[in-house]
């Protein structure tokens, strides 16, 4: 196993979303784990789709998120420290530009570059540009003094005339060119409404990634890139108790319905003493019958909401749950799974378990997305009323029954302090919301 200090890092940006990144990001996990590199990928951000890509382009090392805005820095360092642990390469995913943030700049791909002192190489979409391109490297790279740009790749590169005409003008920076990449048709992912087409889902996947794998080997200057690469500084202290455990054995739906389960929480359960075990909604299996907590994570129960009504040996385990006073946590899917009914996007309702008075709906779409500021209404297994904790929303469907019957579980804002109002419902010890909390706050 490499020594833990040699573990060395660089972070993959661009100058906006849509520009490639995850695809490169994706290609160089898979090029370095085909090579028997020991590679620890990182998300930056809350995304939770992504993280199951990265985990298998490097040989099922599981990919965790790094968020600078809704973690704290105790848990941002337990993070980056169980995560890279025994690796000899961290490769670190941005999210959307450089410098986005979700208050000016707070929480950017440049904050954990800066943070974290490690090199930052640019993906550009070169397709539309040739000499300009100078500028924009320039300006990226002089922006911000703590933050290192170490190179760039250029990624749609339509000939050979054309990435002469970008290197010729990038030449006078003297950065390096790590890559210039044409345009692949087969290297395309598919999204649907909350983002890609999750990685279970993808068939096939195997073979993308190492045709990805393939396309950056062929064009890439690998002595430029482990030249620009840094060691890896993990700040004390550090924990994984990002949020209390549930109970003693915590029960975890786990399958394509039920999937949007950060694993730092997974792992920080394990850490303060849980035990987990998992089970498939989908399949209509029901929670361990000894589990004292049981907890949904988000997911697309709405692309498999008639199935999900029809499991009954699902709804009565998790009916039986709630009899025994089992902790029964839901976010976002899971919270619609514990509701009366899903209305889906044609206008078909379908019931759900019933254990809280709430009804959510497709019908008409509305997009809540951003980072939450929450505070607890009330005393649950997640800690006292008045706890305040850090997450983010995203989901196009709305609360359209029950608001008044049951309590709120939260009060929210966004992340420049704007109330959002109530949200989420609790009744006994079930209780859920569509906010995926990240980490308490504090």
């Amino acid at each position: 196993m490499p020594n833990r200090h040699l573990t060395r890092g660089l972070v993959v940006a661009a100058p906006a979303s849509a520009s490639g990144k995850t695809t490169v990001t994706l290609a160089l996990l898979r090029l370095l784990a085909r090579e028997g590199r020991i590679v620890a990928p990182f998300k930056a951000g809350p995304d939770y789709i992504d993280g199951a890509f990265h985990r298998a382009a490097s040989a099922g090392r599981p990919c965790y998120n790094l968020d600078l805005f809704a973690m704290r820095p105790a848990t941002l360092a337990g993070v980056l420290d169980y995560g890279s642990a025994g690796a000899e390469i961290v490769v670190i995913e941005g999210v959307m530009g450089l410098f986005d943030g979700a208050v000016s700049s707070e929480g950017s791909t440049a904050d954990l570059a800066a943070k974290l002192d490690l090199p930052v190489v640019l993906v550009i979409d070169a397709a539309r540009q040739s000499q300009s391109i100078a500028a924009l490297v320039h300006g990226f790279r002089s922006f911000r003094d703590d933050v290192v740009l170490a190179g760039v790749i250029l990624n749609r590169v339509s000939s050979p005339r054309h990435e002469m005409l970008l290197r010729n003008a990038l030449a006078p920076l003297g950065l390096p060119v790590l890559a210039a990449l044409p345009p692949e048709g087969d290297l395309t992912m598919p999204s649907r409404h909350l983002g890609l087409v999750q990685a279970e889902e993808r068939d096939g996947l195997d073979f993308f990634l190492d045709r990805a794998a393939d396309w950056l080997h062929l064009h890439l200057d690998r002595a430029a890139l482990e030249q620009l690469l840094q060691p890896l500084q993990v700040s004390r202290p550090a924990t994984l108790a990002a949020l209390p455990p549930l109970g003693q054995h915590i029960a975890v739906a786990r399958d394509a319905a039920f999937a949007f389960a950060y694993p730092h929480l997974l792992q920080g359960w394990q850490a303060q003493g849980a035990s987990l075990s998992f089970f498939s909604p989908l399949a209509d299996e029901a929670p361990a019958p000894d589990c004292d907590a049981v907890f949904l994570p988000g997911g697309y129960p709405e692309l498999h909401a008639a199935k999900l009504a029809g499991n009954g040996h699902l709804m009565q385990g998790l009916r039986a749950a709630a009899d025994r006073g089992a902790a029964i946590y839901g976010e976002c899917g899971g919270f619609m799974l514990l509701g009366r009914g899903l209305t889906d996007a044609e206008g078909n309702r379908h019931a759900m378990a019933g254990l809280l008075p709430v009804e959510t709906s497709f019908a008409e779409r509305k997009r809540h997305l951003g980072y939450r500021r929450i505070t607890s209404l009330a005393d649950t297994m997640l800690g006292p009323k008045g706890s305040r904790f850090r997450g983010h929303e995203f989901h196009y469907s709305v609360q359209t029954g029950g608001k008044d019957a049951g309590a709120a579980l939260f009060m929210a804002t966004d992340a420049v302090g704007a109330e959002l109002g109530p949200s989420g419902c609790r009744q006994g010890s079930v209780f859920g919301s569509y906010l995926h909390l990240i980490d308490r706050e504090g």
